[in-house]
């Protein structure tokens, strides 16, 4: 019996659809139809024989197996875009951008357009990752230009601006009054964003205990839209689907963001593609 294969153009579909928040914001970012990338979505439930998104509202959600081939097919990617890299990228024709998971879906799409204006023709590849993963990924050669939260990584980068920071929460839902804890969904440590909830909350005298997490940002909107919590995000472009911003909460201050480039990078390139940052958050 053929031994099951996961399609790699499908599992970059499925990534881009946890990154972006939907299936027609994950075409836009991958220049694909919605029909293409919910064919790849198809696709890869028919090799697993289970489905992994599904319908909730007007909005869309990871099954649990659908939240464990996620995972799966970062490291897949990740392992994958650095041997393309390393074996094929050699004349200069590829640029690969790195992102964190919040605001990725506003963030690559401006340093795309910086790198092409400055390369017309070139390609782009994406990472998405944790920031100390992709300042290491950049050390190592397999990102040219990668954008993090600073203080989630060892290295500080150049500062590029501030990531501004709100809660989100289901349509309707209140904090409750104190003495009752808040509930807050984040990603697992290590976060910064986890952390500056906790202590901007802690700071206000405000109870506050993690009732869920999860390895990536699609898992904590998961669980934020059923109700359970309060989740602290991005707040630049749309809200994410299904959420709300949340009032009756001490206002985050904006979380510093850095960008790094590849030693040996393309100066001009570098110079427009941190600029593009800037101006998302000015």
């Amino acid at each position: 019996m053929p031994q099951p294969l996961l399609d790699i153009v499908a599992l970059r579909s499925l990534t881009a659809i946890a990154d972006c928040g939907g299936f027609h914001r994950a075409g836009e970012a991958l220049a694909l139809s919605q029909s293409a990338v919910s064919q790849h979505v198809r696709k890869l439930e028919k090799t697993l024989g289970r489905p992994v998104v599904e319908r909730q509202g007007r909005g869309t959600r990871f099954t649990p197996d659908g939240r464990l081939l996620l995972e799966q097919a970062r490291k897949i990617l990740a392992v994958h875009d650095e041997a393309v890299r390393t074996l094929l990228g050699a004349d200069g024709s590829t640029v690969t951008i790195g992102s964190t998971e919040h605001a990725a879906d506003q963030f690559l799409p401006r340093l795309t357009a910086a790198v092409q204006e400055m390369r017309p023709g070139c390609r782009v590849r994406f990472r998405i990752d944790r920031s100390a993963r992709l300042v290491e990924a950049v050390e190592r050669g397999s990102v040219d230009v990668a954008v993090y939260v600073t203080e989630a990584a060892a290295t500080e980068g150049t500062r590029v601006g501030g990531l501004p920071l709100s809660w989100y929460a289901v349509p309707g839902w209140q904090p409750p009054a104190a003495p009752e804890t808040v509930p807050l969904v984040a990603i697992e440590d290590p976060c910064a964003i986890r952390r500056r909830a906790i202590a901007t909350l802690a700071a206000s005298g405000v109870p506050a205990s993690v009732v869920g997490d999860a390895g990536y940002l699609a898992g904590v909107l998961d669980l934020a839209r059923t109700g359970q919590g309060v989740a602290l995000l991005a707040a630049v472009g749309q809200d994410p689907d299904g959420l709300t911003p949340c009032e009756g909460l001490p206002e985050v201050a904006p979380i510093p963001m850095s960008a790094l480039a590849r030693p040996g990078a393309d100066p001009a390139t570098v110079e427009a593609a941190f600029a593009a940052v800037r101006e998302l958050l000015r």
